[in-house]
């Protein structure tokens, strides 16, 4: 259920749901007024968790745009083996191609690290083994083959970067924090610094589902780390995007 909504709903609907309930909850939450020392401490909680989102964000945005680079450069290397193929005769190059059509259908469908493994090691095996006429433009296909395994390196890398649980756990501790103490504190009875307060209450939340989406790769920019095996599907491996 929680990846259903994470995947499914927009942010600028969780921006909007997440206001109101705010605006909401702080018609009937007391409030208070804090000393100089309460204060002073949260500020700087709010400066630790500053401190700790951001480059957490910044590594998770950097992984994605990461994550682009390495199925696009996997995607051509996929690209150069079907042409390879066009020179092998008719009924090898249909099975060959068959085998990547289900490699890449297989990791487009997955979208994991290890997605697509047992298709791979299948193809690289077939060329390993053959042992009839057009033997050197099959060898020329392993080479690529093998050359593309640094991007399916790099891709299982990039996939194993992730935000781990002593993270959440510090972030998850010091988001409650600057978020109780904004939502106690006493704005005297004025309608727009209450509107202030569920707006800042609303950011601070909204951080942390951004960085969740980030980190499961269901942000928007995320999603579209797969158009070029799409595309190649799409068009029958002619065109990338």
């Amino acid at each position: 259920m929680k990846n259903l909504l994470l995947h499914k709903i927009r942010l600028t609907h969780y921006l909007v749901i997440i206001f109101a309930l705010f605006i909401v909850t702080f018609l009937f939450l007391p409030s208070y007024e804090f000393s100089g020392a309460t204060l002073t401490l949260f500020s700087v909680n709010s400066f630790l968790y500053g401190f700790y989102i951001s480059p957490i964000i910044s590594g998770q945005k950097a992984r994605i745009d990461e994550l682009h680079k390495v199925i696009r450069a996997e995607a051509n290397a996929l690209f150069s083996i079907q042409i390879k193929l066009k020179n092998l005769p008719q009924h090898l190059r249909s099975e060959m191609q068959q085998k990547v059509i289900d490699y890449t259908n297989t990791k487009l469908r997955g979208k994991k690290s290890n997605s697509g493994e047992s298709q791979y090691e299948d193809l690289i095996g077939y060329c390993l083994e053959y042992k009839g006429e057009h033997k050197e433009d099959v060898s020329k296909v392993l080479d690529l083959l093998v050359a593309n395994q640094q991007n399916r390196t790099q891709f299982t890398m990039q996939m194993s970067n992730k935000v781990y649980s002593n993270e959440w756990l510090i972030m998850a501790i010091l988001f409650s924090i600057t978020l109780s103490v904004i939502m106690l504190m006493d704005v005297q009875g004025m309608f727009i610094l209450t509107i202030v307060k569920a707006l800042l209450c609303t950011a601070l939340t909204m951080l942390m589902i951004i960085l969740l989406k980030l980190s499961t790769l269901s942000h928007k920019k995320a999603r579209e780390v797969w158009t070029p095996f799409t595309k190649l599907l799409k068009t029958h491996f002619y065109q990338i995007d």
